[in-house]
């Protein structure tokens, strides 16, 4: 049975997921906090706004990240 080795996309946008959900939910709960700064934004946008920066960050990480090469996929049988 081969080994399979996971793929850096999937590694970036894990990396990007994990550090997304806590280092980044923390500076955007601050900034929940500061109204000053959504202040702008009618009140049913914000909390969109809010909850769609993870998930852009992961989906930036991931569609950034290079495929692993998989030469074993390259053979013609």
């Amino acid at each position: 049975m081969a080994k399979h080795t996971i793929e850096r996309k999937v590694r970036w946008a894990t990396a990007a997921a994990y550090l997304a959900s806590s280092g980044l939910l923390g500076v955007l709960a601050a900034v929940q906090d500061n109204t000053r700064i959504l202040e702008p934004l009618p009140d049913s946008i914000s909390p969109l706004l809010l909850a769609i920066v993870p998930g852009l960050v992961t989906f930036a990480a991931g569609w950034k990240a290079r495929h692993t090469p998989r030469p074993d996929l390259d053979r013609q049988e």
